[in-house]
């Protein structure tokens, strides 16, 4: 008898379903998945509208997308503007009340961030300018600490019977945060002033972090594709104001990079930009060991 109650125990055991992560996160970037998880471990299903390939601007809503708008108890997004060419037909299609603008379902990381770059004027010959300032918050590490915070927070006001796990979380992640930074800032120190090349201003927050000093940019106005003509007089500036590098995202065409960078005789680096965009960024924490790893190895 005691051997039928054991396997019958089993047999309920393993019928029984699997139990259900209390939250369904979508993210419109990678970064802000890894953070997520970070925060909510086995509380939260996390996945990410885009990868570290495309370019956060422009992607498409495709079905399967949109299938997971549906389901989301969470949208995390940039906001800033980031999004503004594909999320609001996202939000609209998915048919999902709890995470459309200003619904506790729908988190922006921008309204906690320090925002840098916020234009004083607007107009079309500036090129891609936000009106919110630069969004690419996430590459300084500062920006990560305080997003955090405001998302910890949120995570507990939709699931308030786990806040203090989400809290706890926070708080561990914070404290392994604040020591990567400085660690981070150390290693960094010798970049500082340091003239660099970039592509575009999606790098504006680590070059801002790092105390590096832009003298040029590949894109002759943001959003714009680099031309030859801009090209050839970037070559000429640095011929009297040497870079010590050229900088891209991940996601960026290498072709402009290689051929200024051949030309002036540096190196040219394409770094992760955000989780996933070299082996090495596997999370946040690699996201910043790889990127400064990097630019350490082309700095002389």
């Amino acid at each position: 008898m005691k051997h039928l109650i054991a396997m019958s125990l089993i047999l309920l055991g393993l019928a029984a379903p699997a139990a259900r992560a209390a939250l369904n996160v979508l993210s419109c970037e990678p970064e802000w998945a890894a953070l997520a998880q970070e925060l909510g471990g086995d509380l939260v299903e996390v996945s990410s509208a885009t990868t570290a390939l495309q370019d956060p601007h422009h992607i498409e809503a495709r079905p399967s997308l949109l299938a997971r708008a549906r389901r989301a108890d969470l949208l995390i997004c940039t906001g800033a503007e980031l999004e503004t060419g594909w999320l609001p037909l996202l939000q609209r299609e998915a048919g999902n009340a709890r995470i459309q603008p200003g619904q506790p379902g729908y988190f922006e990381a921008a309204r906690f961030a320090r925002i840098i770059e916020r234009p004083t004027a607007l107009n079309r010959a500036q090129g891609d300018v936000h009106a919110a300032g630069n969004p690419h918050l996430h590459l300084d590490p500062r920006n990560i600490a305080r997003v955090a915070d405001g998302m910890a927070k949120r995570l507990a006001d939709l699931d308030p019977a786990n806040g203090a796990r989400y809290a706890q979380r926070n708080a561990d992640f914070q404290g392994h945060w604040a020591a990567a930074m400085a660690r981070w800032e150390q290693q960094g120190a010798r970049l500082r002033g340091a003239p660099v090349v970039v592509h575009h201003r999606n790098l504006s927050y680590l070059v801002d972090w790092l105390g590096l000093a832009v003298i040029g940019e590949l894109e002759p106005k943001p959003g714009m594709e680099p031309t030859a003509g801009h090209l050839a007089e970037l070559l000429e500036t640095l011929k009297a104001t040497p870079a010590r590098m050229v900088l891209r995202a991940a996601y960026e065409s290498p072709k402009a990079s290689a051929w200024l960078a051949s030309r002036a005789n540096i190196p040219a680096m394409e770094l992760p930009y955000t989780v996933g965009g070299s082996p090495g960024a596997k999370d946040l924490f690699g996201l910043f060991d790889e990127t400064l790893n990097r630019l350490l190895q082309a700095a002389p």
